[in-house]
Parts: C-alpha cells; sequence; structure tokens
C-alpha cells in the first residue's frame, strides 16, 4: 500500500529534510508540497540537492486538495499550525512538527509562546511526539505533536534515570550546543557567517528558553512531582547537531545501566560504553541518537552525554517514525540511513 502525503512548509530546513528522507521510503508518496512565498516554485529550483526527485510543485496551503491524502506533516513555523490542523478532514492523520500542539495545557502554550491558542479545542487530540516513549498512543493518534530538538536530546539522556529515580531531582543542570540549523532558514542577521564563524553564543538563558515548558511537562509527569532544570543552549558554527552535556547527582555506573537496560531494542538510541563520551558528527544526517555516561572525579555526580541531528532525529526523521507508527508501517522504514562522515 502506497500513503499519499502532504508537506506542508516544504521551503525550510526540516522540510527539505523530510522530503529527502521520503525519497528512501518504500510506501510514502508526496502528492502535495507547500511553500506560500515561493508557491509555483519546483522544489529543486529551491533545494538543488533535490533535483533527481519526481515532485509536485510548490503550492500554497489554499490550493491543496486534501482529498485522498493518507498523512500531513506540517513544517510550518510556530503559531501557523493549529487552525490549519482544525479545517482539515478528520480522515487526514497530521504529524505536526513545530511546537504548536507539544504542550497539553493551552495556558502553558500560552506562557512559552507568547499567544493564546487557536485549537483548544483539538489540543487534547494531539499525543506527544517522542516515539520511544509514547509508541503505543502514537499508533492510534490522529494527530501527534513533535518534539523540540532540544527537548528531545536532553530528554533521551534523562528520562530513563528519573523514571527509575537514580538521580537527585533538584540538582539538574543540562548545558546544550546547537548548530546555526536549528533557528530556521529565514534570513537573520545575527546567523549571518560573519556572525556566528568562530563564536560560541549562549541564549534564552536563566530559565528563558520555550523548550522548558515540554521538559517541565514531561519531567514532572514521570516524577509525580515538579520538577525544574536548569538548562542553557549554545549556538555553535556546526550546520547541524545537538550535544547536550547533562550534570546530574546519582551513581554514574547505575546511571549507564539504566540507560543500556532502556535502549537495548532501540533501533535508534545507541548507549555507548560507560566512559565513552559521543560527538555531533557520529550522528549527522541519521535518525539516530548516541548517549554516553562518565563518571565525575567527586563520587555521587555524574555526566550524561547525548548528541543527535537536530534536523533529522530531532525533527524530520522522529516525524517520519512516528508517521510510520500511525500508518501501520515498520517503525524503521525510510530512517535505517547511516550517519554521514566526515
Amino acid at each position: 500500500m502506497t500513503h499519499k502525503i502532504a508537506v506542508l512548509g516544504a521551503s525550510g530546513y526540516t522540510g527539505a529534510e523530510l522530503v529527502r528522507l521520503i525519497a528512501t521510503h518504500p510506501s510514502m508518496e508526496i502528492v502535495a508540497l507547500s511553500a506560500d512565498r515561493k508557491a509555483g516554485m519546483e522544489m529543486g529550483d529551491v533545494f538543488p540537492h533535490l533535483r533527481h526527485m519526481k515532485l509536485p510543485k510548490l503550492a500554497t496551503i489554499e490550493d491543496i486538495d486534501f482529498a485522498g491524502v493518507d498523512l500531513v506533516f506540517c513544517a510550518l513555523p510556530h503559531g501557523l499550525s493549529q487552525a490549519i490542523v482544525k479545517d482539515l478532514p478528520k480522515t487526514v492523520k497530521v504529524v505536526d512538527m513545530g511546537a504548536d500542539f507539544r504542550l497539553r495545557d493551552p495556558a502553558d502554550y500560552e506562557k512559552w509562546y507568547g499567544r493564546p491558542h487557536d485549537a483548544p479545542e483539538i489540543q487534547p487530540e494531539a499525543v506527544y511526539g517522542l516515539s520511544e516513549f509514547y509508541r503505543d498512543d502514537i499508533r492510534k493518534a490522529r494527530l501527534v505533536a513533535g518534539t523540540g530538538c532540544n527537548a528531545a536530546t536532553v530528554q533521551f539522556a534523562l528520562r530513563p534515570v528519573i523514571e527509575a529515580g537514580l538521580i537527585d531531582l533538584d540538582q539538574i543542570v543540562c548545558d546544550l550546543k546547537n548548530g546555526i540549523s536549528g533557528a530556521g532558514r529565514s534570513l537573520k542577521e545575527n546567523m549571518l557567517y560573519a556572525e556566528r564563524s568562530q563564536d560560541v553564543l549562549g541564549y534564552s538563558a536563566g530559565g528563558k528558553h520555550r523548550h522548558l515548558g515540554e521538559f517541565d511537562q514531561e519531567f514532572s509527569l514521570l516524577a509525580g512531582r515538579k520538577v525544574e532544570i536548569i538548562f542553557t543552549p549554545h549556538l555553535v558554527p556546526a550546520n547541524r547537531g545537538i550535544l547536550a552535556t547533562c550534570y546530574v547527582q546519582g551513581d554514574a555506573q547505575a546511571i549507564h545501566a539504566a540507560l543500556a537496560a532502556r535502549y537495548a531494542d532501540e533501533p535508534f538510541i545507541v548507549t555507548l560504553p560507560f566512559g565513552e563520551l559521543p560527538g555531533m558528527s557520529h550522528v549527522q544526517g541519521s535518525n539516530f541518537c548516541h548517549i554516553g555516561v562518565v563518571g565525575d572525579r567527586v563520587s555521587g555526580r555524574a555526566i550524561i552525554v547525548s548528541t543527535l541531528d537536530n534536523l533529522n532525529k530531532g525533527s524530520s526523521g522522529q516525524a517520519m517514525q512516528n508517521a510510520n507508527l500511525m500508518l501501520g508501517e515498520d517503525e524503521t522504514a525510510g530512517l535505517m540511513l547511516a550517519p554521514v562522515f566526515p
């Protein structure tokens, strides 16, 4: 069976990455691509690396006929998916890759994103799209809310050890390095090459980053009490990738054992041997996440490092993983590409 797919917001980085992945999927066919500002253009003219693919022309969302579409990927800027999704036919499954449905409480969405939720009536339908932890719910869902890329990276490192009660929940510090593509494709002065090359820049420090809403929601739910981590992201001069270094209080060997056990059967999460740490280049262009654990020089402290590709496992790859579950396909279909190195 071939599933008919529409990608909304195909002219952004995550949209292009999704199209690249779908090219290798055995049972997905792209029947519609939207990009309002580039409507009428060929995808290969917007992204020359996709010129070899036979794809429909980019169109406005209003010009897309969703009759016969099985699943829609929304790779739209934050705030746009809510109004669009609520008007789609109920027969169409949706994977939203933005932030519009990640936070279960619409009041939390307004707190972190500074605007009222436009579709609170369908928010209860949304399943949080961290495939490895919500797999059964995703299989039954019509609407899946993709995670934030930073949020996914840290959660893969910490969820199993929080659930196992292995760390002090009031002493979690996460330092994260993020590639430039995480800021999107739109032109921004502070993202110019001369501004960001040979530089590392911290941003949204002191509890201001929007992904903290996801951490608060997910970690507090796991722990059965409020959990508020310290989190600071940094932009680094790399095109792709996220590397999160999490400092925790707990037994390092027990933490490593818990992570290794939890991810032993997961196709995309790799727990490295104790004492070995991953690098961003080890997962570039892939749907894999690598996690390493080392003990600190002070007994009872541990360092957990996780890394993934922000455009793939942090967004488009995770979205396809969710879509595979929703459509009854093999979860790994179209996603077993090896990382690109160097």
